[in-house]
């Protein structure tokens, strides 16, 4: 299969140092059309990569600092009265954008957290009982500080959900982060030298190509296996709903048209399972007490599942 990805992943990666893997499950989610939480502490470089994936693609971008003084029209927008011309305007928020992050998502409450999960979910905002639609490329990915949770507003687990992914960024390697300090110390301007290697219309002719890849009942039963296991499993307090299945089925043909091929095969649904089930269940505070990673019990129950020919 020719992929018409494969100068933009090259470019992605050029710039953005160390996170190969996070990069491609990037793209892989908004291939998808869904949308991703990010996980990281502060300082490795979350901002930059959606904000380079925004300019690769020729989209617009735009950033929302969440702060508990938000509010749901700081994001969707509002009506405002012109005196000059003696009427009402609607003043769009920074929603109406190809590619959102809104930053730190956990720092605001739960009222300004809904404005942002509806517009993901429906694609459109209400301002003032009238209706916008959202681009059809539309893409948020908002992040959370895992080491800072003073003053903060965790995401319940059904707003968790709504996320098609939850990516955890860590260091990069030694060699990787020696790379990076040069990279920034060549005053390396990301922004000004990041020319976009598609347009829009190309990337949503890429999102319909993609419809064409091929997931067999074998594979979508072993999909529905692995969803299933989470809520059997001793080690899980609440497991996966049906929408994490659709997650996995999604993405792992995103995963497979990067990939270039036109089918899916188990080691694809083994790569996105991760990112699409750690947000989704809840370990049992007995896991916890004993320090077993989520990651780690994710791997042993997809690991424990029969793999189809």
């Amino acid at each position: 299969m020719n992929n018409q990805l494969s100068p933009l992943i090259k470019a992605y990666e050029e710039r953005i140092l160390g996170q190969t893997t996070n990069l491609r499950l990037l793209l892989a989610a908004i291939l998808s059309g869904g949308h991703v939480l990010i996980e990281g502490v502060p300082g490795t470089g979350k901002t930059q990569m959606v904000r380079t994936l925004s300019n690769l693609i020729g989209g617009e971008f735009n950033r929302i600092q969440f702060t508990p003084d938000l509010l749901p029209s700081d994001i969707t927008g509002s009506t405002i009265f012109n005196m000059k011309e003696n009427t009402f305007q609607t003043v769009k928020g920074p929603i109406f954008a190809n590619i959102v992050l809104a930053d730190e998502i956990n720092r605001t409450p739960a009222k300004t957290q809904a404005a942002l999960l509806e517009a993901m979910e429906e694609k459109q905002v209400t301002i003032q009982g009238e209706t916008y639609p959202l681009p059809d490329v539309f893409f948020v990915v908002a992040t959370q500080n895992p080491i800072e949770f003073e003053g903060t507003y965790p995401l319940p687990e059904a707003q968790q959900d709504r996320f098609l992914f939850k990516l955890t960024i860590d260091f990069p390697e030694l060699e990787e982060e020696t790379a990076v300090l040069k990279q920034v110390l060549g005053r390396w301007n990301t922004d000004e030298s990041t020319d976009a290697v598609l347009d829009l219309a190309g990337f949503r002719a890429i999102q319909e190509e993609m419809e064409a890849i091929t997931i067999s009942d074998d594979i979508l039963s072993y999909i529905m296996q692995i969803v299933r296991k989470t809520r059997d499993s001793e080690s899980i307090r609440f497991g996966a709903s049906t929408r994490a299945a659709i997650a996995i089925a999604k993405t792992a043909k995103a995963w497979a048209y990067l990939l270039e091929r036109d089918y899916v095969t188990p080691d694809d649904v083994k790569v996105v399972a991760k990112p699409a089930l750690r947000h989704r269940i809840q370990i049992t505070p007995q896991m916890e007490l004993e320090g077993v990673g989520l990651d780690q019990i994710i791997e042993e129950l997809v690991g424990q599942v029969t793999v189809p020919r």
